[in-house]
């Protein structure tokens, strides 16, 4: 497995391959099996990785929050929902996005600040044990370049499917 420092350089150098693969998978894969084998692959590296310990996914993407969130993650906090939305969220085209990156709500030592009242957003990131992964490829090639497991997931569904990949010219 990558070391989180090191993901990005990963990613850039087969980034154009793993949006091919998506393509390819687009075309060929069956959805129900490649449900089965993104939620076998998550369970199996998730089940060993320390994700504490990385936490690319707070230092580069913005949380979003559902309105019935607000209310627990300002109650954590001791604030009032009022008070939550003016410190931290800002609504982007109906979206409730948390402001700033990294995250304000992480803790030096991996941890959230919100703890149990993190938004589904994060607590499910990133999504590859979810069903409906065909319809989401896009988002999984991206967290590629962020997350080492979802890295490693691809790497190891490339082989699987006996992938190969051809540049063009």
């Amino acid at each position: 497995m990558l070391k989180p420092s090191e993901v990005k350089k990963a990613f850039a150098r087969v980034e154009d391959e793993n949006y091919a693969f998506r393509a390819y998978l687009k075309n060929h894969a069956d959805e129900e099996e490649l449900d089965k084998q993104f939620l076998a692959l998550h369970q199996e590296l998730f089940a060993g990785y320390n994700c504490n310990a990385c936490r690319n996914c707070c230092k580069e993407y913005e949380a979003t929050f559902e309105d019935a969130e607000i209310g627990p993650a300002a109650a954590c906090l001791g604030l009032t929902e009022t008070a939550f939305r003016q410190a931290y969220i800002e609504e982007v085209m109906g979206e409730l996005l948390l402001k700033g990156r990294p995250c304000t709500f992480l803790e030096p030592d991996g941890s959230c600040r919100l703890g149990d009242c993190q938004p589904a957003s994060c607590r499910d990131y990133p999504f590859t044990d979810k069903p409906e992964r065909l319809l989401s490829l896009l988002g999984i090639v991206e967290s590629s370049g962020v997350c080492p497991v979802v890295y490693e997931i691809l790497e190891r569904l490339k082989q699987q499917y006996r992938f190969k990949y051809r540049q063009r010219r």
